[in-house]
């Protein structure tokens, strides 16, 4: 699977060089290809949540011009990446989402078929655009190999499953969702029962840590583990960091954010419980530059 652009993206067309920039900690690196850029005589276009999440106050704006879309931009972050809608319904505090692209979905019926589907909430998606965007893939022969953003557990219902499960196991992908806060154990619980009969490997659950006190962070990844899910631990992040470092809240500290989401991410919970593996982490050297994130469209 190709990798993804680690939040910028550039390319140059004619006589102008592009910056596509996902996260808020890229713009210092964005602002550094710009200058080499216009030194080469090239125009410069910027756009990407960065620059809508800082409301454009960054001397990036100096050097080039910004705003405006570009149909292939989330391409040049993965070239297997596509689009069949933009927005998404829910509004969660931590997600720029439906500031950016609202709270109503905008769908995309020609949209270009490539394995990798990037919408934001396909569950919520109205049944019958959810079955046209089935039938797109199915009539090009393209398998979907991973609906990156996921489903939403709350509108995750019997029929969302049977309608997706043929796409989503033909192309061997995993089954995504997110337990972002203890507000959806009911929701994340029945899902995670209804994918019971899937293979564990296949059914990745994204847990936002460090939004909630440790416990119920833990209690939160433990449910996943105890229902037969592979979790994916996601420090949790102001929206506009100037630098990759995790947003501390309740009882957390960096060191035990980087403790947790390694054992997460690292599959140690399948040796050793928490309780182990941070004891044998006591003495070891901090590296704040060692917390696992997420990487996004």
């Amino acid at each position: 699977m190709a990798k993804w652009s680690n939040g910028l993206a550039e390319w140059i067309e004619g006589d102008t060089t592009y910056l596509s920039i996902a996260f808020t900690w890229r713009l210092d690196d964005a602002y550094s290809r710009a200058l080499f850029a216009k030194a080469q005589g090239m125009n410069v276009k910027a756009g990407g949540p960065a620059l809508f999440l800082v409301k454009m106050a960054h001397k990036l704006t100096d050097v080039a011009e910004v705003g405006g879309d570009h149909p292939e931009a989330v391409t040049k972050h993965n070239p297997l990446a596509t689009f069949a809608s933009r927005g998404c319904p829910v509004g969660c505090w931590f997600c720029i989402v439906p500031a950016m692209e609202g709270r109503e979905f905008t769908i995309l019926p020609d949209f270009v078929v490539r394995p990798i589907l990037c919408d934001n909430n396909l569950s919520a998606l109205p049944a019958d655009y959810q079955e046209h965007i089935i039938r797109r893939y199915q009539d090009e022969g393209i398998k979907l190999i991973d609906a990156n953003s996921g489903f939403e557990p709350r509108t995750f219902t019997p029929d969302v499953y049977a309608r997706w499960k043929p796409l989503i196991n033909a192309g061997r992908g995993p089954w995504r969702f997110a337990y972002d806060d203890m507000a959806e154990r009911a929701d994340v619980l029945r899902v995670m029962q209804m994918l019971s009969g899937e293979p564990q490997s296949r059914k990745r659950v994204y847990v936002l840590i460090g939004n909630e006190p440790f416990a119920e962070c833990m209690q939160r990844i433990q449910e996943v583990i105890d229902a037969g899910c592979e979790p994916y631990s996601q420090p949790l992040m102001k929206l506009s960091a100037s630098e990759r470092e995790p947003w501390i809240k309740h009882d957390w500290t960096p060191r035990k954010l980087q403790d947790v989401a390694r054992w997460v991410n690292g599959y140690v919970w399948r040796k050793a419980p928490f309780s182990e593996y941070s004891a044998t982490r006591a003495a070891a050297v901090f590296d704040p530059n060692q917390i696992s994130f997420i990487e996004i469209a």
